[in-house]
């Protein structure tokens, strides 16, 4: 995996939070990352070449006017702010079959070598695969690295988040160690587990939900996300709800495919 600077110098990312999606369930986390881009007006900082992802390459999906609209963009980008000292990498395409080893290796080599201050993985889990204590309440759950855990202290507890539940790998049998279990959340698992032994302070943020328009799971990833980073202001409206206005981009309108053809008809 190397890291590709957009123009002539280099890029310093050092002590800056990382927000980044894992390809999973719906694509909520890749979705997240798209609103989290358009709404900050994020520019592009640099690419990220690996042989472990399918290539990708398309117009710039947050353009705002004719001119910025036929940029190109490719399957991984890294954005960046200095003023919030955070970098937001998006993955528009799956890895490779067989090369999700070499590419959680890849990228925890990346984060060690670029030096950030804690990682936020927005990821997602099949709805269906849900146990008996995950079916009340809020579909949102965190995971924390114990090097995350020393630098957030009680945060979360302070927030009322829930922790993802540990499950036993067999149902019904209660002598079986309970474990991490996030079915379709793709390399979440490993690269939490993988964070833990390299003493990388990463925070996986998920959500249980299922395929489809996955567009309002994108918001609740955001708005539960956006409790903890405070990314965006949440103004009151006139009944006292406090809400982020997030902005959809702009390759949104194409999400489901163009329109009907009238000429059908």
């Amino acid at each position: 995996m190397v890291f590709i600077p957009s123009g002539d110098g280099s890029v310093s990312l050092k002590r800056y939070t990382l927000i980044m999606p894992v390809v999973s369930v719906g694509n909520v986390g890749q979705l997240t990352v798209d609103l989290i881009i358009s709404t900050l007006a994020l520019p592009r900082v640099g690419y990220i070449h690996s042989d472990c992802l399918l290539p990708v390459v398309g117009n710039n999906p947050y353009a705002t006017t004719s001119e910025n609209s036929m940029d190109m963009c490719v399957s991984s980008e890294v954005y960046a702010s200095a003023d919030r000292k955070l970098a937001v990498l998006q993955i528009r395409s799956p890895i490779v079959q067989g090369k999700h080893r070499s590419f959680r290796q890849q990228l925890l080599s990346w984060i060690k070598e670029s030096e950030f201050s804690k990682v936020v993985v927005l990821s997602s889990s099949y709805a269906y695969h849900r146990v008996d204590q995950q079916l009340i309440g809020t579909p949102l759950r965190y995971l924390a690295t114990p090097a995350l855990q020393i630098i957030v202290g009680d945060k979360f507890q302070t927030l009322k988040w829930k922790e993802l539940e540990r499950v036993a790998a067999f149902p019904g049998i209660s002598e079986v160690e309970a474990e991490i279990s996030i079915p379709g959340g793709g390399i979440t698992k490993s690269l939490y587990h993988n964070s833990c032994t390299e003493g990388i302070p990463l925070a996986v943020l998920l959500i249980f939900c299922s395929e489809g328009d996955n567009i309002p799971d994108a918001f609740n990833l955001l708005n539960f996300l956006n409790e903890w980073m405070e990314l965006k202001e949440k103004p009151s409206d006139q009944h006292g709800v406090t809400q982020a206005q997030w902005k959809i981009p702009s390759s949104w309108r194409l999400l489901f495919g163009s329109g009907i053809p009238p000429a059908l008809f």
